[in-house]
């Protein structure tokens, strides 16, 4: 997928004279209120599952219950956190990971490590393809869908892949941030935790 690899690298740089400086202020924003660090790394699986490190606008508190546990993701996410995630704001550091390769602009999201043995082999190539800022998924409900809806989107995405439907893809995302839809599951802060699919080892056979 060269053109795709071209495609993300001369957007995201033509687009540099905008999002660099909101990200330079929105950064100096969260170590006011948030203290350091300003961004949030994490470990996650890309294409083939290789591992890289993923960039995001912290929104969480460090607090901790008297064991020194952290609190739960709800009770950690202060307004302004919350605020960034409502507009998507909080992934824009993610478009340095597009311009290293290890994201695209569109694709799969880039989920937790834990969760590649509990896919089923369907499930699992939704890793054929560089994991994206934006998905299919995403347009179709972001988190407000379940977790197995979420993989079929990811998979049709990697059978059904055009620069055409790139292009359609980030044109719906953003009147998907305008409106602030499918921003998390009912109860949840964002998406609870995938536990696999309960057939799964059945799913494993042939």
């Amino acid at each position: 997928m060269i053109l795709k690899r071209i495609f993300d690298g001369a957007v995201v740089l033509l687009a540099l004279p905008i999002w660099l400086p909101l990200l330079a202020v929105l950064a100096l924003i969260v170590r006011i209120k948030l203290g350091s660090p300003v961004f949030f790394r994490q470990k996650r699986p890309g294409k083939k599952g290789v591992v890289f490190e993923l960039l995001k606008l912290r929104t969480m508190t460090n607090a901790r219950d008297a064991a020194g546990r952290l609190l739960s993701d709800d009770q950690r996410l202060t307004a302004f956190g919350r605020w960034l995630r409502s507009t998507s704001l909080d992934e824009l550091p993610e478009l340095w990971n597009v311009l290293k390769g290890d994201m695209s602009l569109v694709g799969p999201r880039p989920l937790l490590i834990q969760y590649l043995d509990r896919y089923t082999p369907e499930q699992a190539r939704r890793h054929d393809v560089a994991p994206g800022i934006t998905g299919w998924a995403q347009i179709h409900g972001r988190n407000a869908i379940s977790w197995d809806d979420k993989f079929k989107l990811d998979v049709w995405y990697v059978d059904h892949w055009s620069l055409g439907l790139d292009i359609q893809i980030l044109i719906r995302t953003l009147v998907k941030v305008i409106r602030r839809e499918g921003i998390s599951a009912a109860g949840e802060a964002t998406m609870p935790e995938f536990m696999g699919n309960p057939n799964r080892l059945k799913a494993d056979k042939p």
